[in-house]
């Protein structure tokens, strides 16, 4: 695992290097890395199915007791074949749309660094490892968010998107601080193994809040939502990568691998449910008075992941299977989206969904996959999207 995520950083730096030689190639070329990285977290599929959690640790600063430990459970697989998957289709589309951008090879840079620190963060089985990859996902997205650094706009969203974020994970490695001391140790699946002393601590509590607030922040959720709608001032092929499987989700991880030592205390509940909710609602009142594209789907990405926080927050099996099953729901049509509200942009110049009429009958193919995808996120029969928010609708029903 350790070498999984050596790969991705490897290949980010070497991206540079290829670009010009490769010329329009290029993004076919580096997406060979992530399909890679694909197949072989999707042969490991039957272990880890199979009940066997697959462990490798490296020493790091043993005089702390840090270790860069990794663990592939259910969970991290899930979202380490988000990561890689929908890397491989953002990577290839990427070549396409950055073409003519003479600084394609930093975009590759960032990109691919930012696709293995976040498989750092889902691998994780050390808290100060997992923060470290953690503070990495925000910074290569500072520099995807401002890519176009020319521009104001642009500078602004990606300080504002650092600012959160970092300041929630300056909160979360407090709370992580607090959760090792408490436990004796920063192993994750030592401490979920057994909460019991960790729970019997006077700082519990504070510890459990200290994470949710780095998590919320992570995932916009309210009132921390503000940065994400900003960040659309990212290339298309950032903000695909970013809404399905990445940055976004990593709050979401975060909350459900911590989930077994904090659900039993009522304030998780609580907090979980009121934040996802209320993000739910301002995200869906908002998204109503938006014309642009890109925009409009920022805004249904908050009201899926407020989504996902309540499920994680009601806490009950069912909730958990509906959770993970409309994640990945959400991850395969939103990533489409975006690279058809970019592909539109790139042709037709405009983002206003209130201009753009007859784009169909010159883009046939964007048209009939904008169909398929607009379909499963309106939770329609028979796309994937309408198991997941059927289980979504289910869990909250029957809901103790």
């Amino acid at each position: 695992m350790l070498t999984a995520v050596l790969i991705g950083f490897f290949a980010a730096f070497a991206a540079p290097a290829v670009v010009r030689p490769l010329g329009d190639r290029v993004g076919w070329v580096l997406a060979l890395v992530p399909a890679g990285l694909t197949a072989w977290f999707a042969s490991r599929i039957g272990t880890v199915a199979a009940g066997d959690a697959l462990e490798s640790s490296v020493a790091w600063l043993p005089a702390l007791g840090v270790d860069l430990a990794f663990r592939l459970d259910g969970l991290s697989l899930v979202f380490a074949l988000m990561i890689t998957g929908i890397g491989t289709a953002v990577v290839a589309y990427a070549g396409g749309y950055m073409r003519g951008d003479p600084n394609t090879p930093r975009f590759y840079l960032i990109l691919l660094a930012f696709m293995a620190a976040m498989l750092g963060v889902v691998l994780a089985d050390d808290l100060i490892s997992l923060f470290v990859f953690w503070e990495l996902t925000s910074i290569t997205s500072y520099f995807l968010v401002g890519y176009k650094h020319e521009s104001e706009t642009s500078r602004d969203s990606a300080l504002q998107a650092l600012l959160i974020t970092g300041s929630g994970g300056l909160a979360m490695l407090a709370g992580f601080l607090i959760l090792g001391h408490a436990a004796g140790t920063y192993r994750i699946s030592e401490i979920l193994a057994d909460p019991a002393a960790l729970q019997a601590s006077p700082l519990f509590l504070a510890a459990m809040a200290l994470v949710i607030v780095g998590a919320l922040t992570k995932s916009a959720q309210f009132p921390f939502h503000v940065w994400l709608p900003n960040a659309m001032a990212a290339p298309t092929p950032v903000s695909a990568y970013l809404h399905s499987a990445t940055m976004v989700k990593a709050g979401v991880y975060l909350l459900a691998r911590t989930n077994p030592a904090f659900a039993d205390h009522p304030a998780w509940f609580w907090i979980l449910t009121i934040a996802g909710t209320a993000t739910i609602l301002s995200a869906a009142a908002l998204a109503l008075l938006q014309r642009d594209s890109k925009r409009l789907l920022a805004y249904s990405t908050l009201i899926a992941l407020g989504t996902l926080v309540l499920l994680i927050g009601i806490g009950t099996p069912l909730a958990a299977e509906a959770m993970v099953t409309f994640m990945i729901a959400h991850a395969l049509y939103k990533a489409p989206l975006f690279m058809i509200a970019g592909s539109v942009d790139h042709e037709a110049g405009s983002r206003d969904v209130t201009a753009l009429r007859g784009v169909g009958r010159v883009m046939p193919v964007t048209w009939a996959v904008a169909l398929l995808a607009g379909l499963s996120a309106a939770g329609l029969i028979p796309m994937f999207g309408f198991v997941g928010k059927e289980l979504a609708y289910e869990a909250l029903f029957v809901a103790p």
